[in-house]
């Protein structure tokens, strides 16, 4: 009983502490989004990927874009992009939809 107890105790504090670490909290406003030339797709069902600026921990780095091949047919790509929150910006990741 006790071992099940310790058990969903540790599990509880792992997720409060991934959910507080989850958030990055920039201060400083994210740069435009850089123009990039996009070439040729490798074949018809590749989706372009959008590049952004990423934040290292000290500054904004920009991760160029690419070509990339959806995970299931006709899923669509939602960019990376910054939302004001905790008196910053946070990064939400982009994802397939």
């Amino acid at each position: 009983m006790f071992h099940k107890k310790l058990i969903g105790i540790v599990f509880a504090g792992a997720l409060a502490f991934s959910a507080a670490a989850a958030d990055v909290v920039i201060r400083l406003r994210p740069p435009v989004a850089i123009v990039e030339h996009r070439g040729e797709p490798p074949s018809r069902d590749h989706v372009w990927v959008n590049g952004y600026h990423r934040w290292d921990g000290n500054a904004y780095q920009w991760q160029a874009g690419s070509w990339q091949m959806p995970p299931h047919p006709h899923q669509r790509w939602v960019a990376h992009h910054y939302v004001r929150r905790n008196g910053g910006w946070v990064m939400v990741d982009g994802h397939w939809r």
